[in-house]
């Protein structure tokens, strides 16, 4: 047997050049909660927690501007549908972008805030990834303290 072609059972996060590719492949969300910030909750323990503008679409942004989403205000109504949505892919980019697309066929972009932490994602075991100010990311895995 090939084991290359094998799809991988590793839920870990996996970081290239310009992103980390965040495995979230098939995870639901389990639960939407609106205070100060628009958090997400998988049913695998993984949180998003979105706290500057993003965008929900359909498909591209080039294509379709799509709804916009305004946590400090409260204005994230266009999220509701994400209830029970499953993730199809899950990119975290090294410019301090998010980018997120469901299996019910929409997308979600946060980018980076100029002043602010835009976005923040933590996982189980200790993994932590956070879109500071500027336009930077901040990773930590469970094995970042080694």
């Amino acid at each position: 047997m090939d084991h290359g072609v094998v799809m991988s059972t590793e839920r870990e996060p996996s970081e290239h050049d310009d992103r980390w590719i965040l495995n979230l492949r098939g995870m639901g969300v389990a639960r939407i909660c609106v205070d100060f910030r628009l958090t997400l909750t998988l049913d695998s323990g993984w949180e998003v927690g979105l706290e500057a503008p993003a965008q929900l679409s359909e498909g591209s942004l080039l294509t379709n501007p799509g709804l916009p989403l305004t946590p400090e205000s409260q204005d994230v109504a266009a999220a509701l549908p994400l209830f029970g949505a499953k993730v199809l892919s899950a990119v975290a980019f090294k410019s301090g972008d998010l980018r997120m697309v469901f299996d019910s066929g929409t997308h979600l972009t946060c980018p980076a805030d100029p002043s602010f932490e835009a976005w923040q994602i933590s996982g189980p075991g200790g993994w932590r990834f956070v879109s500071l100010p500027g336009g930077d990311l901040a990773a930590w895995s469970p094995t970042a303290s080694r």
